[in-house]
């Protein structure tokens, strides 16, 4: 509101008149919630929805879990529902936390060839909803065993749905959807994007809103060429299109957010604008995420319209260097990006 005083003049007699104006404003977002306190809010309001729902997991209740995603869980549900101790219950809907997704490797049986052949090999008899989760991919300082992307792993196995957020709207949505999901889900989260804050609007943060699962989403309209990417990643390539704006290319990025299935409808629409295509994860190039997404453009209509070859920019392919300058190097950076789009476009 402004107030505006004027002064009318009538002879010699002078009148003091306020005028009020409104001035229109764009509404604010309804509430910033970082990476972390998405994830939070979905499980809370998952259990809160569902008697059925219950976490477990390494140091998930009276801890808060490792990296404090549960924070408050146990205090609020209590011992039957958030459970450090693993178990099995046919019925329910557990939600099970990897305190980080290399120590899967402790259970990809059971994440392989139970939980994800078990509705095949049931004849459609046994549903299995559990949700997987935890942080993926490189940390920091963390070294080779603490490091490995997990995305192509369980991507490549029929039976899994396997999801990788990258900002708090995925976070919330994406999580939400998996838990009501009635097949196994590997949620695929990154612990340098716990901190993260995002803007979140009132429809996301009404606790109905759910992400569908399988559904990619272009963050940033372009016409040169596509950047494809995932978790963490999708921020680099959004930082990288930025800067290409500047010397005039315009990229248009694509947020996966689900690894399996792929949405490569929305990638082959983007390419057949483009006629450019580069992928951008964190993974290792061989046999990676970027490498299925090169071969459904290649077999596919979107093909005839690329203007020059798909390119991938990945993790190197080594074990992870526990020095800082060597694990920068190892993983893609936002030069990385701007360098290889340069180049697909003859710049």
């Amino acid at each position: 509101m402004a107030s505006i005083r004027c002064f009318l003049r009538s002879g010699k007699s002078a009148v003091s008149v306020v005028l009020r104006r409104e001035f229109s404003k764009t509404s604010p977002a309804a509430v910033q919630v970082n990476v972390r306190d998405a994830l939070n809010q979905a499980m809370d309001e998952e259990l809160e929805r569902d008697e059925k729902v219950f976490l477990l997991g390494e140091e998930v209740a009276q801890y808060d879990g490792a990296y404090k995603v549960s924070r408050g869980l146990w205090k609020k549900y209590g011992d039957k529902r958030i459970i450090d101790t693993p178990i099995t219950e046919a019925g329910l809907r557990p939600i099970c936390e990897f305190m980080t997704w290399n120590f899967s490797m402790q259970a990809i049986d059971q994440v392989i060839n139970s939980a994800a052949k078990t509705y095949y090999m049931s004849a459609g008899a046994q549903p299995v909803p559990i949700v997987f989760r935890g942080p993926n991919g490189s940390s920091a300082g963390v070294a080779a065993q603490h490091s490995q992307c997990f995305a192509a792993w369980y991507g490549h196995c029929p039976g899994l749905k396997v999801v990788s957020p990258w900002n708090s709207e995925d976070a919330r949505g994406l999580l939400k959807a998996a838990i009501r999901d009635n097949n196994p889900v590997v949620f695929l989260e990154n612990e340098l994007m716990y901190g993260v804050p995002f803007d979140l609007s009132e429809e996301v943060m009404h606790k109905d809103f759910v992400l569908p699962i399988g559904k990619a989403k272009v963050e940033r309209q372009g016409t040169h060429i596509t950047l494809v990417s995932h978790s963490r990643c999708v921020g680099f390539c959004l930082d990288a299109a930025a800067v290409l704006a500047k010397e005039g290319v315009e990229c248009e990025v694509v947020n996966l957010r689900t690894i399996r299935p792929l949405d490569v409808e929305t990638i082959e629409a983007s390419v057949m604008k483009t006629g450019h295509l580069v992928t951008v994860e964190g993974g290792w190039p061989q046999y990676g995420v970027g490498a299925e997404i090169c071969a459904r453009i290649m077999e596919g209509p979107a093909f005839n319209y690329l203007d020059a070859p798909a390119v991938r920019v990945t993790g190197v392919d080594i074990p992870m260097p526990y020095a800082k300058i060597l694990e920068d190097h190892s993983v893609p950076q936002i030069k990385d990006i701007i360098f290889t789009v340069k180049k697909v476009l003859n710049m």
